[in-house]
């Protein structure tokens, strides 16, 4: 039922058959208690879902139905947690029988002349169950309160019990505390209960009470309560209260529009639309007749308007619509004197709670028509502050709810009003919204200001430019903020109406915002901006801009220095454009401004906002072409950027990529405009100081540094590598080495190789240039080496495998450097370093880590459907696009181990990537994440199948197999995914054509792999350690080895039973214990590979024995089972001795810390 929550009233046809069908359950006395509270779950449901208001009118409310009905809620237990819809539904159900329009004391007959136990009156009944439900704590607490409220207000009930039961409540209420939990539960059913009873009841029937209720609830200080569902029931009752005073009427003097028809308002022909006028009473005398307003309606009144400013959003909205609905039975002067107070709301002294209760107040008399257009110059100027509403509170800001409001009463104004009322501020107003429309940090907000927008253009039909901005920014455009900030704002800044108050806004109240993200937003809205209004940026906004970055406030500064950089950028492109000048007179002073006051005090705060700011200035400075080439605050600059990138340590883990960039774009930037000469060459003297000095800073200490600097010397202009090249490009390549000292800079060398990248690309391609210049024969060789090497980055720590951001940035960087000497002189790519690319990009193909996969594959597929000119010397090229089609290479989807596997294990046919891709899958197949695992293996088994009946093959892969093995032995990142590769394929059948070949080489030799991986554990040191994880898998792992190996037949099986029975006796337990389980299990699997009459005795020892035990007690049941296999016996050496000694000395160790 849940999925009709959204639009519940799709189930109306389908009510009642519902509703009869469980009815029918219920009503059926031989249902068992399970199937009848069953069926009253159901019919909860489906209120919940629906509402109980429009389910209530279905219930059966036949006389007949009131006894059985009594009777099911008397045999209900209040007590029972588990059977409380039962009794929510029945207390409905009995609210709609108490319509019935009979004396109640019909059915109680002549009570006094029955013999036996007197029988309560049903009128007493009804009223005990009442009152005992409305003390509970769950959902049939709110069910009698509607019951109290359709069967008080019932003629003979009200005659007789409600000033009894009035006086009830009201003593219930006057003896219960908000501050203990039991008393809470008493005050909301009664608070319910009185709410819902001066809703439901007849004004003059609840009037001779109102005073005294009033009296009671402002005794019980809901107010101080933070019990928040109390202070909202307490408002509601409030509310009704106040309309209990005064008489219900439509007040006269409400504002009637006239014309709401949307076809009129678009079919407009002018700007004014000449609509009926509205009828608003002319003088006082014709209002309503005059009566006398209760003193209490102050009180009322008064504690509405607190609610108002209570500190949560829903008791809030019900203090505005019981301001509304009040205020629309007041007389005129009364009427405007609540407006009056509602708008001293709207002090900058308030919270945002009464600013935002304040606004929903207003749209609340706008929408009934009790804000007359007198108010609406008052009104108008706090919707445009409400409406940019945004104060800071410690790290965050409030103000977002205030901001919706704002749009909401915005809303309500476009339908309340005609056209002309509102003709004097429509240009403020429809700048406002759209400002909030797309300068709001809020998506919600943006989304409000939007629909408030389109409402205005369709209603009022007065907004300027109103359709062709509703287009560009509806709904949806809105809510991406970037797309806000930087294209739909200079699409509407088109619009002259909305330009100036754009820019305006984005400088008086986004520059200084406390959210870094949006300063930094603002200015660049504002570069966008700057060809829409150049003159009045240059002549207003700069002169505005100057003072703010040398001001007292941290965030201030920030966003108007960015905000001059951009400003002045945006102008020196627009001059350019123009072929004029005069736009930069006025900015030759900025720099000397801005960082002079700034250096010294950014530097001093230690926030890396400073680093970010002036580097951005000085990118923006550099592009504009500032005339500032030989002016000694060039070398400040240039400190400067040396300084930020020697900080980087300094800066948070969150912000250092930003603050690398910022540095490296401003020195790029200002090397190309300052540092080159009219020959197109550098100063010697500047180069050779430059360059020698990043270089020196690539064997930083520092991490940081190190990126910092190898990303700057990526940056810099081919004229200052022109001569230094091959310095440059050694010194990077000592940082993408692995070193004990450096063995996990991994950032670097990752930035390191992006530099050489990029170095290859900004200084060309020439094969028979200087390698102090170009790319060339003399050094391509050593840049592919570089990046070949850090393809088998594998190092990890507590990040993880950071050596995947390595191998990253070297196949990306693999890829840039192909495809430029492809696109100039492709000869200098050799067929054996092309084969090494494809070969190491399968591998990464192949392996286990999504992410890393997709990059990789990606990379592949690039290189093979290059055609301009094609790759060269691709191995297998007609192969490798039969397997991966042009036409796929856009849908394939490498992060799915689905898609990728199935594919990339056929490259296992292709003998010069069998082995790379051979060497991927096993970490794969042998690997934890499931869906890899899963379809990885499935891949492997299916190519395995396909090759079973072709010995060539079968012998080629085996042989792969073998040499991957061989050349990861002790390799714990491969061979342990290895072996459980090897486990899983020897149980899948993939060598059963082996198994019937005595002395095969390949298990022979795979045996010997296995006994040469398990050595590394006779190290003494390693037995030392606490047995660790990795090598207590490598022993389970051996056993999953030995165990399937033993199907092979020949010597194979005597070598892997010596060496399961030498593991018998191995110095730790666990291993021992182990192999024992694993040795019983073969042998129930392969038992003909055992004599039959000997193969009980066997089974006996290995399943009886302790394992555990002593090894010199268990030695002699090991050399019998020896004996029984005519297995030789394993010969204890001295040196094992000794090892098995240390051994159980540690364990004896072990045992005793713990």
């Amino acid at each position: 039922m849940d999925k009709y929550q959204e639009q519940p009233h799709l189930l109306d046809r389908h009510l009642e058959w519902m509703m009869n069908m469980l009815l029918d359950i219920i009503r059926d006395s031989g249902s068992p208690p399970v199937l009848f509270h069953l069926a009253f779950k159901f019919l909860y449901i489906i209120t919940k879902v629906r509402g109980y208001k429009l389910f209530l009118r279905l219930f059966p409310h036949e006389v007949t139905d009131l006894q059985p009905v009594l009777d099911m809620i008397a045999d209900q237990n209040p007590k029972d947690c588990e059977t409380w819809e039962t009794r929510y539904m029945l207390l409905l159900w009995l609210s709609m029988i108490c319509l019935i329009p009979f004396d109640l004391a019909r059915f109680d007959g002549n009570i006094l002349s029955e013999e036996g136990p007197a029988r309560m009156p049903t009128m007493d009944r009804i009223l005990e169950i009442a009152k005992c439900y409305l003390v509970v704590s769950d959902k049939a607490r709110d069910a009698a309160a509607v019951l109290v409220s359709k069967f008080i207000v019932r003629p003979d009930v009200r005659q007789k019990r409600m000033a009894d039961f009035l006086d009830w409540t009201l003593s219930m209420l006057s003896k219960s505390s908000f501050q203990s939990m039991e008393g809470t539960v008493v005050m909301n059913g009664m608070l319910q209960a009185l709410a819902q009873l001066f809703k439901h009841g007849k004004r003059e029937d609840c009037l001779p009470y109102a005073a005294t209720v009033l009296e009671c609830l402002d005794n019980c200080k809901l107010s101080e309560s933070n019990q928040m569902v109390l202070r909202k029931l307490g408002m509601k009752l409030v509310q009704r209260l106040g309309l209990t005073f005064v008489k219900p009427k439509v007040a006269k003097w409400r504002y009637q529009r006239g014309c709401r028809s949307l076809s009129a308002n678009l079919q407009a022909q002018s700007s004014v639309m000449q609509s009926q006028k509205t009828t608003v009473a002319a003088n006082e005398d014709e209002d309503d007749e005059e009566y006398d307003i209760p003193g209490e309606i102050e009180n009322v009144v008064e504690q509405l308007l607190v609610g108002l400013k209570d500190k949560d959003t829903i008791v809030r909205w019900s203090a505005a619509k019981g301001i509304g609905r009040i205020t629309g039975r007041l007389p005129k002067e009364l009427a405007d004197d609540v407006v009056g107070s509602l708008l001293d709301c709207f002090s900058f002294q308030e919270t945002d709670n009464a600013w935002h209760g304040g606004c929903l107040a207003l749209a609340e008399l706008g929408r009934r028509g009790l804000l007359l257009p007198s108010r609406i110059s008052d009104v108008v100027p706090v919707i445009l502050k409400a409406l940019t509403y945004d104060e800071k509170r410690g790290s965050c800001s409030v103000g977002s709810n205030v901001r919706d409001a704002a749009c909401y009463l915005s809303w309500a104004f476009a339908r309340a009003y005609d056209p002309s009322e509102l003709i004097p501020f429509i240009n403020q107003i429809s700048s406002a919204l759209v400002i909030a429309a797309v300068f709001d940090r809020d998506v919600n907000c943006r989304r409000a200001a939007s629909a408030a927008f389109q409402e205005n253009v369709g209603r009022q039909g007065t907004f300027p430019h109103g359709i062709d901005i509703l287009t560009a920014a509806d709904y949806f455009a809105v809510g991406n903020r970037v797309n806000c900030y930087l294209s739909i704002s200079v699409y509407i800044a088109g619009f002259p109406e909305y330009t100036q108050p754009m820019i305006d806004h984005l400088v008086n109240m986004k520059i200084n915002h406390w959210d870094s993200v949006i300063r930094e937003l603002s200015t660049k809205a504002l570069h966008n901006l700057t060809p829409r209004a150049p003159e009045y940026m240059a002549n207003v906004v700069l002169p505005r801009l100057l003072p703010l970055s040398v001001g007292i406030d941290l965030h201030t500064r920030h966003g108007a220095i960015l905000a001059c950089a951009e400003i002045t950028h945006a102008l020196c492109k627009l001059a350019e454009e123009n072929n004029s000048g005069k736009s930069l007179e006025g900015l030759k002073q900025i720099h000397q401004e801005v960082l002079a006051a700034n250096c010294i005090f950014y530097y001093l705060s230690g926030c890396q906002i400073y680093f970010l700011t002036v580097c951005t200035l000085i990118e923006k400075l550099s592009l504009s072409k500032m005339p500032f080439k030989g002016d000694p605050i060039i070398e400040g600059w240039q400190w400067l950027i040396n300084d930020s990138l020697r900080s980087l340590p300094l800066a948070s883990c969150t912000a250092r990529q930003h603050v690398k960039d910022s540095a490296v774009s401003a020195l790029s930037a200002l090397c190309n405009e300052y540092y080159i000469n009219e020959n197109g060459e550098a100063d010697p003297a500047l180069q050779d100081e430059l360059v020698a000095q990043y270089i020196s800073e690539l064997q930083s200490t520092e991490q940081m540094v190190r990126c910092g600097f190898s990303l700057a010397l990526g940056a810099l202009p081919r004229f200052l590598l022109k001569g230094r090249l091959q310095q440059v490009l050694e010194g990077l390549r000592k940082v993408t080495l692995i070193t004990p000292r450096d063995v996990s800079f991994a950032e670097s060398r990752r930035d390191a190789l992006i530099a050489i990248a990029e170095i290859c690309q900004t200084v060309g391609v020439k094969g028979e240039g200087s390698q102090e210049e170009f790319i060339c024969k003399d050094n391509v060789a050593q840049i592919y080496a570089t990046l070949l090497n850090c393809v088998t980055d594998y190092t990890t720590d507590s990040r993880g495998d950071v050596g995947g951001w390595v191998r990253e940035a070297a196949m990306t960087s693999l890829m840039k450097v192909t495809l430029l000497l492809v696109q100039n002189e492709a000869e200098l790519i050799n067929a054996n370093i092309c084969k090494q690319i494809m070969c190491w990009l399968a591998q990464q193909s192949a392996e286990k880590i999504d992410k890393f996969r997709a990059h990789a594959g990606s990379v592949f597929l690039t290189l093979l459907h290059f055609d301009s000119p094609p790759v060269p010397h691709i191995p297998h090229r007609e192969e490798l696009e039969r397997i991966f089609p042009r036409s796929e290479a856009e849908t394939l989807n490498w992060n799915a181990a689905s898609e990728a596997f199935p594919r990339i294990t056929q490259l296992l046919g292709l003998p010069a990537y069998q082995y790379y891709v051979l060497l991927g899958l096993s970490v794969s197949v042998g690997g934890l994440t499931e869906t890899t695992l899963r379809y990885s293996a499935q891949s492997l088994f299916d190519y395995m199948k396909k090759i079973q009946n072709d010995s060539s093959a079968m012998e080629g892969f085996c042989e792969t197999l073998l040499k991957v093995f061989e050349d990861n032995l002790h390799n714990d990142r491969v061979s342990v995914p290895l072996l459980t590769m090897l486990d899983q394929m020897l149980a899948n059948g993939c060598f059963d054509i082996f198994t019937m070949q005595g002395n095969h080489p390949f298990p022979v030799k795979l045996l010997h792999l296995c006994k040469e991986e398990i050595k590394r554990s006779k190290d003494i040191r390693k037995l030392l350690i606490a047995c660790t994880n990795i090598t207590r898998d490598l022993y389970f792992l051996t056993f999953f080895r030995f165990c399937g190996l033993i199907q092979f037949q020949g010597d194979m099986r005597e070598k892997v039973l010596f060496q399961l029975l030498l593991l018998l006796c191995h110095p730790f337990p666990v291993i021992r214990k182990t192999t024992a389980s694993q040795v019983y299990e073969m042998l129930i699997t392969y038992s003909e590979i055992v004599d039959p009459a000997i193969i009980d005795e066997v089974m006996a020892i290995l399943s009886d024995s302790n394992w555990e035990a002593e090894v010199a007690e268990l030695r002699e049941k090991r050399n019998h089972l020896c004996d029984l296999l005519k297995v030789p016996k394993p010969q204890l050496t001295e040196p094992s001795a000794l090892i098995s000694r240390r051994a159980g000395l540690f364990c004896c160790l072990k045992v005793r810390l713990k």
